[in-house]
């Protein structure tokens, strides 16, 4: 089968865009690869000059084996756009690699994506490929598996995607009803639960969450490296970073070696589910959000016994 074709989300940081592009064009199989580029129209006056500079980048962008590009008239905003263009390209391919303009990759990225794509094509537990991990120093496998899905620099299949729900309060509810908040929150140690809940408000777009919890739901993992495959370089707080803030904490290093990927138990890693909880907990270590999770910990677990 030929190589997953991309889908490149940008907005109004043409500096991030070009990174993002010339470090996928370090893969050797970028020239055989489609890149596809949604294109958001700004959403307010400031991003204007933005968008503009983005869209006069992408359209001088070569080196792939074609380049296609969507640009909206309106704006649709992150979640609509990508929600659609996903659909939309991998409806067509079956598969589907995805990148936002603010994820670095390793010149082996696409080698990762494309043979952890093959290899588990046929595993209806598995729901993604991903290639970001946090910032750690545990011994863990070159690859691993964490239930549910995630967003920096990712691959997946139709068969996955097709479980995708933008309903919140409905991915909630059933969180709810089936007593999975500490799993879901990595044991209280991040509140993705409340996230959700800000959906549910209007007070976030997030797509993003509701891929975690539509796969968490239906018991799928994704494929994690050991060593990052991609880096999240938008948390600088710069012009255009509509969804981060300053924060260097997620900042990493790319493995700029192949990654040897062997078949592996699709079942969570005891060990990699604790590095993430142990991430999230050095985070967010200040003593209100503690105390905020402690007590939603002893309300669920008292509720729990009432029950």
């Amino acid at each position: 089968m030929g190589y997953a074709p991309i889908a490149l989300f940008v907005y109004c940081r043409p500096e991030h865009a070009q990174s993002t592009v010339e470090a996928l064009l370090l893969n050797k199989e970028s020239n055989e690869t489609d890149l596809y580029i949604f294109s958001d129209a700004p959403k307010n006056e400031k991003a204007v000059a933005g968008v503009k500079a983005t869209r006069k980048y992408i359209h001088s962008i070569t080196g792939f084996k074609t380049v296609n590009i969507y640009e909206r008239e309106k704006n649709w905003g992150l979640a609509k756009s990508l929600i659609d263009g996903i659909t939309k390209i991998v409806n067509e391919y079956g598969r589907i690699i995805i990148v936002e303009d603010d994820i670095e990759v390793s010149p082996y990225f696409l080698k990762y994506m494309n043979d952890a794509l093959e290899m588990y094509a046929d595993d209806e537990k598995v729901a993604s490929i991903h290639g970001y991990v946090y910032p750690h120093t545990e011994k863990l496998p070159d690859t691993f598996f964490i239930r549910g899905a995630d967003c920096w620099g990712w691959a997946t299949w139709k068969r996955a995607w097709d479980v995708f729900s933008f309903d919140a309060s409905a991915l909630k509810n059933e969180i709810v009803k089936r007593r999975l908040q500490k799993q879901f929150n990595f044991d209280y140690t991040y509140d993705y639960l409340g996230l959700l809940q800000k959906q549910i408000d209007g007070k976030v777009s997030s797509w993003a969450i509701c891929w975690y919890a539509s796969t968490f739901l239906m018991g799928m993992y994704t494929l994690y490296p050991n060593i990052p495959m991609a880096n999240q370089t938008g948390n600088d707080g710069g012009p255009g970073a509509t969804h981060s803030n300053d924060n260097k904490e997620f900042e990493t290093v790319v493995n700029c070696e192949p990654l040897t990927l062997n078949r592996i138990e699709i079942c969570e890693s005891p060990d990699g589910y604790r590095m993430f909880s142990e991430f999230h907990k050095r985070l967010n270590s200040g003593i209100k959000f503690r105390l905020k999770m402690f007590l939603k910990k002893l309300y669920n677990s008292t509720n729990l016994i009432c029950k």
